[in-house]
């Protein structure tokens, strides 16, 4: 399967389109065949999976779709083997897959995975071998997905390759082992960022650093910057260009800060705006090109989802609601920033 772009369509009757970016293959005859459904960009058909959750009593065992082009509320897209939350999010144009993170019997090390165009479908993707912990934050480009620092408070980075099944492989290393506690990460095509964090207790210090790590190369993250204030458990959105840091906690109480990045250029957040109220960290984010919407925040709107429009700055908008309760779950979309133009 390759990546490619079209700058123009034209249709039988000489009607010209929009750009479109996908993802090709080719039949029995040689024809190349552009998947169906909404393309607004890069490589896949802007959706947006939500992975299990909790309704304050118990985890849930739901899958929930968002077309991320159309504000309105969720749909269900299928159901899981077991109960999951505080899981973290990869995927490609193609296919998400996620760290299992904690369940009904504590924390769970499986890995498992959704084709975006076929509903219903969750599949075994693999183990994960590391430090057993929930809550770990995540980040993929399309190929490589890695994740790290969770509730083990261990600095280690593990990747996966996202077209394969398998178990983690151990990666890189993060500055300091924190509890971030992030359902996702943001990325461009070629680094993978990780947002703030918790130093481990007795401690209640939550860290503003900024760090990012090569996915062609892993090893030791570099510091890339600061946050406008520290805190733990970031939902992170993405285009091509930005990063936004959406939401989160400090330790003893939540805050509704959002701040971005532009990911090419090291350097510290700047103010982007203000998520809903009753906002309380520890959710997820999906994106495409234009629109980032944040998930499972709210533990009183247990449903609620908000999105922004990335380029631009300003507060999160009320998009809809999830089919099923989404506090605490995890999600990944088939078309954010790490995925390239």
């Amino acid at each position: 399967m390759s990546q490619f772009k079209i700058n123009s369509i034209t249709d039988k009757s000489g009607t010209s389109g929009p750009v479109i970016a996908g993802v090709s293959t080719n039949n029995s005859t040689g024809c190349m065949i552009i998947p169906a459904g909404p393309t607004e960009n890069r490589g896949g058909r802007g959706r947006m999976v939500i992975y299990g959750g909790s309704n304050n009593s118990n985890y849930q065992t739901d899958i929930n779709l968002v077309e991320i082009a159309t504000i309105g509320d969720a749909t269900d897209f299928g159901d899981l083997v077991d109960d999951a939350g505080f899981s973290s999010g990869m995927a490609s144009a193609t296919r998400g897959v996620f760290k299992q993170g904690r369940g009904s019997p504590g924390y769970v090390d499986t890995m498992r995975f959704v084709t975006f165009s076929s509903l219903g479908g969750i599949t075994d993707f693999g183990d994960d071998l590391g430090a057993s912990q929930d809550s770990s934050a995540s980040s993929s480009n399309g190929v490589r997905g890695i994740f790290g620092n969770g509730t083990a408070y261990d600095a280690a980075i593990r990747s996966i390759n996202i077209a394969s099944t398998g178990n983690s492989e151990p990666f890189g290393t993060l500055g300091q082992g924190l509890y971030m506690g992030g359902g996702s990460g943001g990325a461009s095509p070629t680094r993978g960022f990780f947002f703030g964090g918790r130093i481990k207790p007795p401690s209640t210090t939550v860290v503003k650093d900024i760090e990012s790590v090569s996915f062609a190369s892993g090893g030791a993250a570099s510091k890339f910057g600061e946050l406008t204030v520290g805190r733990r458990a970031i939902a992170a959105v993405t285009n091509n260009t930005r990063a936004v840091a959406c939401s989160g906690d400090l330790a003893d109480g939540a805050i509704n800060v959002m701040d971005y990045i532009t990911m090419a250029s090291e350097g510290n957040a700047t103010d982007f705006g203000d998520i809903q109220e009753n906002n309380e960290g520890f959710g997820a984010g999906g994106s495409s090109a234009t629109r980032g919407l944040i998930v499972g925040c709210d533990s009183t709107n247990i449903n609620r989802i908000d999105y922004i429009t990335i380029a631009t700055t300003g507060n999160a908008t009320d998009f809809g609601d999830s089919f099923d309760p989404s506090y605490l779950c995890g999600a990944c979309s088939d078309s954010h920033g790490g995925l390239g133009e």
